[in-house]
This record gives structure tokens, C-alpha cells and sequence, in this order.
């Protein structure tokens, strides 16, 4: 089992993560919304376009655990508010995931998604077998996975968000790098709560409300799609900063460009919690 160093995985999160703007704007639709200060308009479609055959939920006799899929019969995650090690995994192949150690098939973890590698983090080890935070509906799904024949690595960073508060912490190694004030879901488009992940770091062209944008593990509770994608939530610039502290999106969390800089560095799989 190959172990990269933290340092070395930071790397691979902002250049493995990094979709070209041409793919990004495929992937994204409208995520920014149609004018700075105004609901977005494809915002709760953090990652649009089209899913690959791998990536619906009939190409297979499972499906992939991936933004676009629903995986039926996932556990729940049991501590939403639960810290770990840091401990993320990326498997070098498609591997299985199951509803327990060694029990029923439920799905496939790919080696890549959104153009990027898939690092998810690990919630609980028993053995050989890890539990892991799935990028897939519903919201809060895990999956356990054999430990065998994974890339393995560890992540310093934590990011919260305080729905309440309307603020982001980034955290490294239990220690504040930033908070700062930041919008989120309208009462009819709220935030999911719950504890995810960062899934990728995708790139857009210069006339989107946001040059970056971070898909998370989680989906909007109130739409089933939205412009086109799977009402994947995500972090995002905006350029109006009369948003910030105010609850007016579709479900993404709109930050600050000092924010969304230092989110930027922060590696895949890295923990997210939402609390409300």
C-alpha cells in the first residue's frame, strides 16, 4: 500500500483536481447564477453536463458511487459531527463498495470522477475494510471498502461551516487559518447539513461568477436537478459582496475571494462540516 505524505497529496488535490475551463464549464453549467447579487440561476447544479456511461446508475448492475448516482441501500453516516485522523484513500481501480465488511455489493468507487481523481475520506476502519464518505445520493451515504490496493493519504485541513453564524473556518491541524463571512441556501434552497467532503477543484473561464469551484459530497435537499446537473452542492466565489451573510443561494455556499484562494489549496477528500 503506497502512503503519500501530506505535502505531496496537497500537490496532487490542486493539479490532479484541476478540470480545464473548457470541461469545467460543461461540468458546471451555470453554478455562478445569471448576475452578481441575485439567486444563481444553475446554482444548486454544481456539477452538470452529462454523466459517463460508468457514471449512470443503470450502466451496471450497481452503479458508481459518484455525484450523479444514487447508491440505495448506503448506510448512513452515524457521526455526522465526528473528527478523524485525516486518513483519505484513492483506489487505483474501480473497486467495490459494500453495505458492511464483506456484505452485499451496493456499488462501485472509481478511480476518477470530474475529470479528477477520487480521494474520499475514511470514517471508520475495522480490520482491513474502511468505511468512507460516498459523493453519491443520498445525502450522508457511506460505503466500506477493501484497504488492499489503495493510495493512501492524510489531509491537515478541516473546513466548517456555521449555517447559523453565516461563516466558513478553514482549520489546519486544529488551528484557524481563516473565517470568514459567507452566503448559503435560501429557506426554500437551504444548505445541507451534515458532514462531507471536498470531491474536486474545477476551473472556469474568466466570465463566471467564480474562477474556481469545489464540488462537495453532498446534493441539494430540495432540488433534484438544477440547469442540467445533479444539484451537487459546492463552494464558490461571487463577485457582489453585498451576499456575503445573507441566505440567498441555491444550496452553494458563496465565499469571499481571500476564502476561496485559500480553499483552493485545500486536498481532496478533505472533511467538511455544515452545521446548522
Amino acid at each position: 500500500m503506497a502512503t503519500n505524505n501530506p505535502p505531496r497529496l496537497h500537490r496532487r488535490a490542486l493539479t490532479a483536481g484541476l478540470v480545464p475551463a473548457v470541461a469545467a464549464a460543461l461540468l458546471l453549467g451555470g453554478c455562478g447564477g445569471s448576475s452578481p447579487g441575485t439567486a444563481a440561476a444553475q446554482e444548486g447544479g454544481a456539477a452538470t453536463g452529462k454523466a459517463g456511461a460508468g457514471e449512470r446508475a443503470g450502466a451496471g448492475k450497481v452503479p458508481e458511487a459518484t455525484t450523479y448516482t444514487t447508491v440505495r441501500g448506503a448506510p448512513e453516516d452515524s457521526s455526522p459531527d465526528g473528527a478523524t485522523d485525516g486518513l483519505v484513500v484513492n483506489p487505483a481501480k474501480a473497486v467495490p463498495v459494500h453495505d458492511r465488511p464483506d456484505g452485499r455489493v451496493i456499488a462501485t468507487l472509481p478511480a476518477k470522477q470530474l475529470d479528477g481523481p477520487t480521494w474520499v475520506p475514511v470514517v471508520e476502519t475495522s480490520g482491513d475494510w474502511r468505511r468512507v464518505l460516498l459523493p453519491s445520493r443520498p445525502n450522508r451515504s457511506t460505503g466500506w471498502i477493501s484497504g488492499k490496493g489503495m493510495r493512501t493519504a492524510r489531509t491537515p485541513y478541516t473546513i466548517r461551516v456555521d449555517l447559523g453564524a453565516r461563516t466558513l473556518t478553514l482549520l489546519r491541524s486544529m488551528r484557524e487559518v481563516g473565517r470568514w463571512k459567507v452566503a448559503i441556501g435560501g429557506p426554500q434552497t437551504p444548505t445541507p447539513t451534515g458532514r462531507t467532503f471536498v470531491l474536486a477543484t474545477l476551473t472556469r473561464d474568466k466570465k463566471a461568477p467564480s474562477r474556481i469551484v469545489l464540488p462537495l459530497g453532498t446534493h441539494s435537499a430540495t432540488l433534484d436537478s438544477f440547469g442540467g446537473g445533479p444539484g451537487t452542492v459546492a463552494l464558490h466565489g461571487w463577485p457582489d459582496a453585498s451576499v456575503f451573510g445573507r441566505a440567498v443561494s441555491h444550496g452553494c455556499v458563496r465565499v469571499p475571494d481571500a476564502a476561496l484562494k485559500a480553499l483552493s489549496r485545500v486536498p481532496l477528500g478533505s472533511l467538511v462540516f455544515i452545521n446548522g
